[in-house]
């Protein structure tokens, strides 16, 4: 069990020519809610099968369907909220988000931008013994995923599995807390053993289940956490994942 007296661990500092810089790290991990229907229709969230067999009418965007929501995938992500101490919001709203991608039929994505689900909560890490990070849970708001493109199975053309589309994930935003790689790495980690345990994410990264997107900013080393916010210039990376 975690000792309650914990402090946090040092900030990971890459030496540079003329000056030392610190890691500042926050992570949005899409996890796929664990559920055998999709977040607005009733076809099969099933791994593995044939391509575009587990494709309803509204997943495909055909004229005149409407979205019902899967009540199901709500309670997921609302007892992923609690696992994670974070405030349950009792008004939440889904906002259509414009993506022109081939593997999304509706040309948009269903998800929340303005009223999310869940709160503010927090993870905390356990690096060492009485060492531990805290980070902050910004919001876990729930949307649909998208298709997948396939591009190696033709040298002249690209194919669509339409699977995928409409299945529920959910996104966790995490705050700017995380100091180092290592930290990312089990901050990532506890994140995926606290929704096993709770059942709302199978957590398989090689089935896609699980992606993150790292967002990766660097500054001058500083002492208190309201300077480093003032120290620029930052340089940001996105993109680290698995995905299948």
């Amino acid at each position: 069990m975690l000792d309650l007296a914990h402090e946090p661990p040092k900030p990971k500092v890459i030496a540079g020519a003329r000056h030392d810089w610190e890691l500042v790290i926050g992570m949005e991990v899409h996890a796929q809610v664990a559920s055998k229907a999709k977040l607005f229709s009733g076809a099969s969230t099933e791994f593995g099968a044939e391509p575009n067999s587990n494709v309803a009418f509204v997943d495909a965007a055909m004229p005149g369907m409407l979205p019902v929501v899967n009540e199901y995938c709500i309670a997921q992500a609302v007892r992923t909220g609690l696992g994670l101490k974070a405030a349950i919001n009792l008004r939440s709203a889904f906002d259509r988000k414009n993506y022109f991608y081939p593997d999304l039929p509706q040309g948009y994505q269903i998800s929340q931008l303005y009223h999310p689900l869940v709160g503010e909560g927090e993870v905390l890490v356990d690096m060492a013994p009485g060492v531990a990070r805290r980070v902050r849970i910004e919001r876990i708001h729930v949307e649909q995923d998208a298709g997948k493109s396939i591009h190696d199975m033709d040298p002249a053309m690209s194919f669509v599995d339409l699977n995928r589309t409409g299945v529920a994930l959910m996104e966790i935003v995490s705050r700017p807390d995380i100091r180092g790689p290592e930290e990312a790495a089990a901050y990532l980690t506890k994140l995926r053993q606290i929704m096993r345990y709770l059942g709302t994410c199978e957590g398989n990264m090689q089935s896609g289940n699980l992606r993150a997107d790292v967002n990766v900013s660097v500054c001058r080393p500083a002492p208190t956490r309201s300077s480093w916010k003032r120290a620029i210039p930052r340089t940001s990376a996105r993109g680290a994942r698995s995905r299948t």
